[in-house]
Order: structure tokens, then C-alpha cells, then sequence
């Protein structure tokens, strides 16, 4: 299969000023940068970069969009991972395919993004079928990751990090957790997303305790109400 159909294409750039974190979370994500950008120096003391990273938590609150702004940030391009296509029913090709995925990522130097990492990297079970598969398709991974050269970043994003096999777990260097934003960030994010709207459009009802999906989603449903109704009234 040709690596780039395993691939899914997104040239969306996006800032770490367009990720809202908390504070512990940015100061994680910062250092991280900060590693790259002293590689050499660190490197010569014996220090090897942070290459291996895992987001975990609740879905909807910016673990795709944080890999994609440390991307930009690195001047990195990011392969994502096309799940639909690298999964089949035979565990040989499914191994495959992720190799090939890997090999570009060392080609080009990128930032390797594997969403919903669970899929993938599950913890083998008690089932005689199951263990036998699972084994060879998380050894496979497990290997690719020990040999994984300091010019690529992987970064895998998961809602269920307690059914990833702990092996696997163990072999990230940072574990970053997302939980839903507080109602300080979440001012925050409409304030940000709703700056680009006519100014009477913008004060409009928040709600809290969700994630930033949806509050966008719940935002923008508001804003496109008040445009049609303002449409209307113009016809």
C-alpha cells in the first residue's frame, strides 16, 4: 500500500496562541519546544529530546490541536495517522502498514500524530486468538517505537489510556493529560472564537463544565441563529 494513502492530508497551521491549556499543561508543552530548540546543546551533555508523547483525556479538549501547533512550532510537517486505512482484519498487514507510516515519518523528519492510539496499541487479553494477534501487532509498535531516531516526534492521543497495554505505556517519555477546560479557560476560548463576529453578536449566553468542541459548536449555533434572523429581516 503506498504510504500516503495511510496518511490523512491537513496543512491547517495553527499556534500554540490558538491552544488553550492550563498552566501545568503549557509549562509541559513549552520545555518540550524549548528541547528542540537547544537539541544540540542538550545532546552534548547527554541528554536526549523528549521524542515520545502521549495526550490523554476526555475528547473534544485540544489534544488533536496541540499536535498540530507543536508541529508548526517546530516548523515540522505532521503525518496523522488514517486509522481506517492502516487497521485490517489481518494483524500482518495492519503491522505493516504502521511501519511504512513510521519509515516516512523518519524520511521526512515530522511530527508523527497516531489519534485514538487505543486502537492500536490495546492491552492484549485473556483470549487465546486475541493474545496472539494483540502480541505481534503491539510488538511491532513497541519496537518501532525503541528505534524511533531523535528527528521525529510521535505524539499519540488516546480518551482511554487505561486500556493501552502497559508495556506500551511505559515507553513515553511525557504524559500529558486534558481534562475539561475550567470556566476561566473556557472564557478564555469564546472570547478568542467570538472576536471575529460584529460586536452585538458577541455578547451572547455561555455554557461551562463542556469541552472546547462544544462550546464551539454551541457558540457558533447561537451566532448562526442571529445571522439568519438578521438576514431575514433584510429580505
Amino acid at each position: 500500500m503506498n504510504p500516503s494513502s495511510l496518511i490523512i492530508e491537513d496543512k491547517e497551521l495553527i499556534s500554540l496562541d490558538d491552544v488553550f491549556l492550563d498552566d501545568g499543561n503549557q509549562k509541559v508543552i513549552q520545555q518540550l519546544i524549548k528541547e528542540y530548540k537547544y537539541v544540540d546543546e542538550l545532546t552534548n551533555y547527554g541528554l536526549p529530546v523528549s521524542n515520545k508523547v502521549l495526550l490523554e483525556g476526555n475528547s473534544g479538549c485540544g489534544k488533536t490541536t496541540t499536535a498540530k501547533a507543536i508541529a508548526n512550532t517546530l516548523g515540522k510537517s505532521i503525518l496523522i495517522l488514517n486509522l481506517s486505512n492502516v487497521v485490517c482484519s489481518r494483524i500482518g498487514e495492519t503491522s505493516q502498514n504502521i511501519k511504512q507510516v513510521f519509515v516516512k515519518a523518519e524520511r521526512d523528519k515530522s511530527v508523527l500524530f497516531l489519534d485514538e492510539f487505543d486502537q492500536i496499541g490495546k492491552a492484549r487479553g485473556n483470549d487465546d486468538k486475541d493474545v496472539g494477534e494483540m502480541r505481534r501487532l503491539v510488538n511491532t509498535i513497541i519496537q518501532l517505537i525503541d528505534y524511533l531516531p531523535q528527528n521525529v516526534l510521535l505524539i499519540c492521543a488516546t480518551n482511554h489510556p487505561e486500556i493501552i497495554d502497559i508495556a506500551l505505556m511505559r515507553r513515553f517519555q511525557l504524559r500529558i493529560n486534558f481534562e475539561m477546560p475550567s470556566r476561566k479557560v473556557l472564557n478564555t476560548y469564546y472570547d478568542k472564537i467570538m472576536s471575529t463576529f460584529p460586536v452585538e453578536m458577541q455578547a451572547i449566553e455561555r455554557k461551562y463544565e463542556i469541552s472546547f468542541a462544544e462550546a464551539k459548536d454551541f457558540a457558533f449555533s447561537i451566532i448562526k441563529a442571529a445571522f439568519i434572523e438578521k438576514f431575514e429581516r433584510q429580505e
